[in-house]
């Protein structure tokens, strides 16, 4: 699914203490004489990770778990230990922030943003999956593939399409020669047990698990591999664990349609500030107007259709964002300034040696977790199909995932979900999320019987959560603090409704908020969760 991917902030680890010791630590729940060594931690070099008195290490885990004899990658992890007195300690927490192929060291900090103090109580830990960032190996295959100059999404004619055909080729064929071995084992399932393997390295009975987007589903295999290794999970953004991969990207599709329409209708009521449009249908009208006119001559030579659609993404994916990107499209129209929407797409586009890292880890997953149709015939036909009801980014969609057509790796079939033996878990999302469908929530609930859903009634934002609404993040503590969950109903909904995260409001209501960065809350950019929020492809994750 297309995602936001965040730009190149790889955490590098201290080379003082961030080795295994050949020592194993105490693996209660399995492990045995494969289980892996303890983790010798020691200072991290990432500032924002030093300021909350971080720890980083690594854990290193077979390559094939079937063969726990043969090749090994290391797993980077790091570590903010709890602060409250030992009869009060509920255990270390994992953090995973979606993608896949999001970087997740820096979520160890996430525990200071929970209300109450709630998050004092856990050893909060962050991650970087198998192939990412601070891992090793680390997959990336083509640092130039999300450059500028790219053909237009919509196929209309057999060109396009057949440019289109070649790059995503061409790109599967370098992650091939890149990926070798390791494309093989890049599946969903091979990440639980690297989970399951960090728990060991810890010497925890059980954990407990934060996941956004993406990470909800790694959470929900986990839960139904290892059940009695659960102590609580928190997962914001749901997978519907019943569409993997292929079906719920055209779920995608749809719900972004709707969600950059709730997008336009805001530009247009704040049209005295960007003067875009006096409706939503005005706004959109222009929006289109300018993919037909950029495929003809690119905003200052390098925005076409494909980046500005790409520009226009994030607003599709959360609030945070919202006025940058009206800003920057404002200063295009009016008064033909290419520069802050160049600044935007770079911002979420790096480029140069391992920028790809996100995509890459992203595709080798999805590629690999269930097969995808290979006859073309299949693809054009649901697009297409789509497109005309919904054409802000299906085609966009498409291409991002036709890598798959000719991966590599070898894909598996998706696990058959089932949360009948785990513990009560805590499901939260928006009502209009487009990234991950509210109907993947109510799926989710239903497999799991003893959870709790809550809603943020009408929004659009996606894996929100811990950003100041307090009635979620209120509704979060008390289940980290105590285990209570909000009393679950009988019929198939949310079992708390919430309001949503507040739509922005331009600064003083009549002058755009100056330059092209991104309106995220105060204090949020310099930790896990800045990480979180430039996420630029999210994609389900």
């Amino acid at each position: 699914m297309r995602r936001f991917w965040a730009a190149a902030t790889t955490v590098a680890l201290c080379a003082v203490g961030a080795t295994v010791t050949a020592a194993h630590a105490e693996t209660r729940g399995g492990g045995g004489a494969n289980a892996p060594a303890a983790i010798t931690w020691g200072p991290c070099t990432d500032a924002p990770l030093r300021a909350q008195g971080a720890e980083c290490g690594f854990v290193s885990v077979p390559m094939d778990y079937r063969k726990p004899a043969g090749a090994r990658i290391q797993l980077a992890v790091s570590r903010v230990k709890h602060t409250v007195p030992a009869a009060k300690y509920q255990g270390a927490i994992l953090v995973n922030p979606g993608g896949p192929g999001g970087p997740g060291l820096g979520m160890a900090t996430l525990g200071g943003h929970v209300p109450k103090g709630a998050g004092a109580a856990y050893d909060w830990i962050g991650f970087d999956p198998r192939g990412v960032g601070a891992s090793l190996p680390k997959l990336a295959c083509d640092g130039k593939y999300a450059g500028y100059n790219r053909p237009v999404y919509v196929p209309t004619s057999p060109a396009i399409e057949n440019v289109w055909h070649a790059r995503t080729k061409a790109y599967a064929a370098a992650c091939a020669k890149a990926g070798g071995a390791l494309l093989d084992h890049m599946r969903t399932e091979d990440s639980v047990r690297d989970i399951d393997s960090i728990r060991q390295a810890l010497g925890a009975e059980k954990i407990s698990f934060y996941g956004f987007s993406y990470g909800t589903y790694l959470a929900q295999v986990f839960a139904t591999r290892y059940p009695e290794r659960v102590h609580r999970m928190v997962l914001d953004g749901v997978v519907d664990p019943s569409r993997v991969w292929y079906r719920s990207n055209l779920d995608q599709d749809v719900a972004f349609d709707r969600s950059i329409k709730v997008y336009f209708a805001w530009l247009a009521k704040y049209d005295a500030v960007y003067h875009l449009g006096r409706t939503a249908k005005a706004v959109e009208q222009l929006y289109y107007r300018q993919l037909t006119a950029l495929a003809a001559k690119p905003a200052g030579g390098l925005i076409g259709p494909a980046e500005l659609t790409d520009i226009f993404l994030q607003p599709g994916y959360y609030i945070f964002g919202w006025e940058a990107t009206a800003v920057a499209f404002s200063a295009w129209v009016n008064r033909k300034d290419p520069q802050p929407l160049k600044r935007l797409y770079d911002e979420n586009h790096p480029q140069g040696a391992g920028s790809d890292n996100g995509y890459a880890v992203y595709l080798a997953v999805q590629c690999t977790d269930a097969r995808w149709p290979s006859d073309w015939k299949k693809w054009s036909r649901d697009n297409w199909r789509i497109h005309h009801r919904a054409p802000f980014e299906t085609w966009g969609n498409a291409w991002y995932n036709a890598p798959c057509r000719y991966w590599a790796g070898k894909p598996g079939r998706p696990v058959d979900v089932n949360g009948k033996k785990a513990p009560p878990i805590l499901l939260i999302s928006e009502t209009l999320d487009a990234a991950t469908p509210y109907t993947g929530s109510l799926e989710a609930r239903r497999r799991f019987p003893l959870s709790a859903l809550v809603e943020g009634v009408g929004g659009t934002t996606h894996a929100g959560s811990l950003f100041g609404n307090a009635c979620i993040d209120d509704t979060i503590a008390d289940y980290l603090g105590t285990g209570a969950l909000p009393r679950r109903n009988k019929a198939n909904r949310s079992d708390k409704q919430c309001p949503a995260i507040a739509k922005p409001v331009p600064a003083a209501a009549g002058a755009p908020v100056a330059g092209g960065t991104s309106s995220v809350p105060a204090g949020r950019r310099a930790d896990g969760l800045g990480d979180r929020l430039r996420l630029q492809r999210l994609i389900i994750s």
